[in-house]
């Protein structure tokens, strides 16, 4: 197994609000709305965007099956590197 690399989170004691639940709540509630099955919460217009909804959609199949077989080495080191140099970049934002 891997060791972690990943650096000190540097938001760390910055309250979020999200978790993996309601990431996924997230993502399916944009797809809800991409589908035209529910109403645009910044517009409140309902319309079918088949190419957002199709992406929405497979991003959280990509999920279920990364979650299902893990990430390889290659991945877990790109999502640690853009995850900590987002975060960089908002503190930096934010001070």
């Amino acid at each position: 197994m891997a060791e972690n690399t990943c650096r000190e989170n540097p938001m760390k004691g910055i309250p979020m609000g999200i978790n993996f639940t309601t990431f996924i709540y997230s993502l399916s509630s944009s797809a809800m709305v991409a589908l035209g099955e529910a109403a645009d919460p910044g517009t409140g217009q309902v319309a079918f965007n088949k190419d957002l909804a199709k992406h929405t959609i497979d991003v959280l199949g990509m999920l279920k099956q990364k979650f299902e077989n893990g990430l390889d080495d290659d991945e877990k080191k790109l999502l640690c590197d853009l995850v900590y140099n987002l975060r960089m970049a908002y503190v930096n934002k934010t001070k």
